[in-house]
């Protein structure tokens, strides 16, 4: 379980907004919950739906705990490592490990910006490949929710994409 899942759980809590230097104590904090409850899990639907309602209940937890003392789970200062990269980096050329690296800067922005409810959707649907059921089983929404919340998060990311396009045609002028 922990050797299948475990990029999932960390790739979606680095999405949820988890900085880099927390990132290990929610993932350990997920399969501890994992081990549990697994005996629980039904398998009504695919493994991956009921893991990321554990990091999303992991990380509001982490959350709230933060309110009561400061800590760094905040998702503003983040290294330039990524383990959402699949490619080898030494098998880039320097040109396109900055525009890779800096890709992933502006997803990450984009996705702090975004609404919770909107980033649950748009991460398991755009980033997981995940189908609405599931998704409306992972967050705990019904599917026509699931389907709103997508829609709304596509444009925001368009009209975000939009906006960088405009402003890196502005800098090369």
């Amino acid at each position: 379980m922990y050797e299948e899942n475990f990029a999932f759980v960390w790739r979606s809590a680095r999405r949820l907004g988890v900085s880099d230097s927390a990132l290990e104590d929610i993932a350990q904090e997920v399969f501890l919950v994992v081990h549990r409850r697994l005996p629980a899990f039904e398998g009504k639907s695919c493994i991956k739906p009921w893991l990321f309602g554990i990091v999303l209940r992991v990380v509001r937890d982490a959350r709230r705990s933060l309110r009561r003392k400061p800590a760094n789970l905040g998702g503003h200062a983040r290294a330039t490592t990524n383990l959402d990269s699949v490619a080898d980096a030494c098998s880039l050329s320097p040109h396109d490990s900055v525009a890779e690296a800096e890709a992933v800067r502006m997803l990450h922005a984009f996705l702090d910006a975004m609404p919770e409810s909107r980033r649950q959707v748009f991460i398991l649907a755009e980033l997981e490949q995940m189908g609405v059921a599931d998704i409306a089983a992972a967050v705990g929404a019904n599917v026509n929710t699931v389907y709103s919340r997508l829609r709304a998060a596509r444009a925001e990311f368009d009209r975000a994409v939009t906006r960088a396009r405009a402003s890196d045609q502005w800098r090369i002028r």
